[in-house]
């Protein structure tokens, strides 16, 4: 099941996204996240090298290539069979 989330979805693949836009926020459930984790969850990928790794654009400012977002989302569900 794929869930479509606009401002995710019209990014070009050379933008940048921010983890606090990347995964599930506690405090807005209702908010759908590209990912379906938390940030906790979304660093341990990271660390394990499970998840592509962060770009860090400023000394405060570390974010993801929605392309290698998007390229391991499609991974995933080409493994998982789409769940």
């Amino acid at each position: 099941m794929s869930i479509s989330i606009p401002s995710f979805d019209s990014m070009p693949d050379g933008a940048y996204i921010r983890a606090s836009r990347l995964v599930i926020d506690p405090k807005r459930p209702d908010v759908p996240a590209p990912v379906p984790f938390s940030a906790p969850t979304l660093w341990r990928k990271v660390k394990a090298g499970s998840f592509p790794a962060p770009v860090k654009l400023s000394d405060r400012v570390t974010a993801w290539k929605v392309g290698d977002v998007r390229a391991w989302l499609k991974q995933c569900t080409g493994k998982e069979g789409g769940k």
